[in-house]
């Protein structure tokens, strides 16, 4: 009996030791894997956006895990209208709705640039009767990183008027130095919407906290950037 117990030991030594390699060696890297390529290291990545004459802008300040549509869904769901496309009619009529205090809920915001290209979607909420105050964000697409799910960065900031810009002498809107705000009434109406999955956050993510836009502006920020992972879409049966 004795010697039988002391024969299943290398059997049962070598099964340990196999489950071991299974583990370490084989699962735990897999979903370090997919977990990393759920929530992307944005840190190697740019935490400004420029004009397009390379002046810096705006800093990131907030991320969106989500597809496309679910990034428009939540955004609209939370109060928020699509930005229309800058244009001169469209810079023309914002530029009267200013001075005639006419509300526009789709106006058009100014293209600033990430990656080389402009943003690749842009939402506002405005404020009072007047476009020259509103909330307003941009974001850029980065990378698939599940199926159907991307990866978006974008900066959110507050307009509180339309003047001449300070570095170029264009007609544009200038920003509240709180950008950090702004990103946390972004969080907040994703989340009264009931839109947001996971809120995870990005410590450190600027190492400078204060600097200047292309316009001039002050904008000061905590330096930490907001990961949301946005609710998917139901499953069309």
């Amino acid at each position: 009996m004795t010697h039988r117990r002391l024969g299943s030991w290398p059997c049962f030594a070598l099964a340990l030791a196999g489950l071991y390699y299974l583990v370490a060696y084989v699962i735990v890297p897999r979903l370090w894997k997919r977990h990393e390529r759920k929530h992307p290291d944005l840190r190697d990545g740019p935490t400004l956006t420029h004009t397009a004459s390379g002046i810096p802008g705006d800093p990131l300040n907030i991320s969106l895990v989500a597809s496309e549509e679910e990034v428009i869904g939540a955004v609209t769901a939370a109060g928020w209208y699509p930005a229309n496309p800058l244009t001169f009619r469209s810079s023309v009529r914002i530029a009267l709705d200013t001075v005639l205090k006419k509300p526009d809920d789709e106006a058009p915001v100014s293209n600033l640039y990430l990656f080389g290209r402009k943003e690749d979607l842009a939402f506002e909420k405005p404020v009072g009767g007047s476009p020259k105050e509103r909330h307003h964000v941009r974001v850029w697409r980065i990378e698939e990183v599940d199926e159907g799910r991307v990866a978006w960065i974008g900066s959110a900031a507050f307009d509180v008027g339309v003047e001449f810009s300070r570095t170029t002498g264009e007609i544009t809107h200038h920003i509240s130095p709180d950008v950090d705000a702004e990103r946390d009434l972004l969080i907040a109406d994703l989340s009264k919407a009931d839109r947001v999955r996971e809120l995870r956050w990005l410590d450190r993510f600027h190492e400078t906290l204060q600097g200047r836009n292309g316009g001039g502006d002050r904008w000061w920020t905590d330096g930490r950037l907001a990961v949301v992972v946005l609710q998917a879409l139901p499953v069309p049966t």
